[in-house]
């Protein structure tokens, strides 16, 4: 039955509401001491219960103080009970104040019969531990907001809050420690399994190019990818075509698909979306792209054009325009993007317009070091492969040999080592294009010769493969739609 409200007097405005009562913190003690007993009566109970769990996870200090004396013996190969660690606490006053060495015996007797739920019980006391964090940075957070610093912004705010909670829904999955071999082997055979099945040599996300897959075998989870080149040889325009591939697989086989394709998101630092987008559309319609800017379409075309716009409307390719993002902001916002709507491939155009968060500035060379291991990072925390593209030098326009190498690249020396793959986009026809001879001569007629032969060619120079071989793969290039192609089969 509800109790009647009794009639009470109002209280003036000018009068002080009542002091709010202190908010309880998620625990429960009772979990803690349960826990704790088990172990002391069983210490292999301590190698069954959840590894992440730590003395600072207990509520009670006195609690996390037992259990750290007790990991601490164990990991020495130490008996730990009630009499080995009645010593160490003899003078420990918080443990004094609850009873001394005799409450060590209380939870030896009382937790006893309960060491078949010990995991339970740790996992209890993380969660528990995981929800008071959440409520102290949930109280951080607001005195940011009701007081910020005078030099953070809103946005510095929120992008700390970002990377704040990340870390803490990744506490103990980032660094998982030692796993047996068993475990490795399986993972291993269950790609190569796939492979077989699938009935071909791609393992991983397929590129569309027949070629580098033949070569990588698809790009492969935590891999960062160096897709390096001088301007004007093609690189956004094939990481955009690789971006797409990977995409309509995705489209085509719907959420079915495991390997073949993947939801993309593409950073763009130098190109708008609807530059890239109508890069695509050119592509797609089989309309020169110049043309479709400047309106020079007849009736037919424009049909192709919207044609093309519905098909790839649905396309799970996600662009981030933002200029000079930094390798946070980055960080925060592929995160989002894998909770909201999947992601399987990251692109970034390009690495050196990256910015780092560190407000003093130890040089380019430590800079670019800090972005690569920044998206070196990415791919492992989100188990995706990461396609970052990269200028090159100018000393490679002073040799006769215009090849890329390692050693073109800019701040080569952290590019280099943090990728797992470096290619290089070459088009020898560009660099003829700019060096013909005098027309009628003998010289000419060979430089023609030479420019027929690589017309429309490209090559895909794979200077490092942790994977595999290092080898030159030949792709179409066709200009007017800035697409590349896989070289068809004789």
């Amino acid at each position: 039955m509800v109790p009647a409200m009794t009639s009470q007097p109002s209280l003036p405005l000018s009068a002080p509401a009542a002091a709010p009562q202190p908010r309880a913190m998620p625990h429960d003690l009772e979990a803690e001491q349960a826990l704790l007993g088990a172990i002391l009566h069983d210490n292999e109970t301590y190698n069954r219960i959840t590894p992440q769990l730590q003395d600072k996870h207990f509520y009670d200090p006195v609690h996390g103080r037992i259990f750290a004396a007790c990991v601490e013996r164990i990991a020495r190969g130490e008996l730990a009970d009630g009499v080995t660690l009645k010593e160490r606490f003899t003078r420990d006053g918080g443990i004094q104040e609850i009873g001394g060495a005799i409450y060590l015996m209380k939870l030896l007797d009382a937790a006893a019969p309960l060491s078949a739920q010990a995991q339970s019980y740790a996992q209890l006391i993380y969660d528990l531990a995981l929800r008071r964090e959440l409520i102290r940075i949930g109280t951080v957070i607001t005195d940011l907001a009701e007081n910020p610093p005078d030099d953070h912004k809103a946005s510095d705010i929120i992008e700390e809050a970002e990377r704040t909670l990340f870390t803490l829904a990744e506490t103990g999955t980032g660094h998982r420690g030692f796993q047996d071999f068993k475990s490795a082997i399986t993972a291993s055979i269950e790609v190569a399994t796939a492979a077989k099945n699938r009935g071909s040599d791609v393992s991983g996300i397929g590129t569309g190019f027949r070629g580098l897959d033949h070569l990588l075998g698809g790009l492969h989870k935590s891999d960062l990818i160096i897709l390096a080149g001088r301007p004007s040889m093609g690189k956004t325009a094939l990481a955009l075509n690789l971006a797409m591939n990977v995409a309509r697989a995705k489209q085509k086989a719907g959420k079915s698909t495991e390997h073949t394709g993947g939801t993309v998101g593409f950073f763009s630092l130098e190109m708008s979306g609807e530059q890239l987008a109508t890069r695509l559309l050119s592509d797609f319609a089989g309309i020169e792209s110049h043309r479709i800017r400047q309106g020079k379409i007849d009736t037919g075309e424009y049909g192709r054009l919207v044609d093309a716009a519905a098909e790839l409307h649905t396309l799970p390719l996600h662009i981030d325009e933002t200029g000079g993002i930094s390798i946070a902001q980055l960080h925060s916002r592929a995160r989002r993007l894998k909770r909201t709507s999947g992601l399987d491939l990251v692109v970034v155009d390009y690495l050196q317009l990256v910015t780092t968060s560190s407000r003093k500035s130890d040089g380019r060379v430590q800079e670019v070091s800090e972005v690569t291991q920044g998206l070196k990072a990415l791919a492992k925390d989100l188990h995706v492969p990461v396609i970052a593209l990269s200028q090159l030098s100018r000393q490679v326009e002073s040799r006769d040999d215009k090849r890329p190498q390692l050693s073109d690249l800019r701040e080569s020396g952290s590019i280099e080592q943090d990728a797992d793959i470096v290619m290089f986009v070459y088009r020898e026809e560009y660099y003829l294009s700019r060096a013909e001879p005098e027309r009628g001569t003998e010289a000419h007629m060979t430089w023609q010769a030479k420019k027929d032969a690589v017309a429309n060619r490209a090559e895909l120079i794979v200077g490092k493969n942790r994977h595999g071989p290092i080898e030159t793969v030949h792709l179409n290039f066709h200009g007017q739609f800035t697409r590349f192609s896989s070289i068809s089969r004789a």
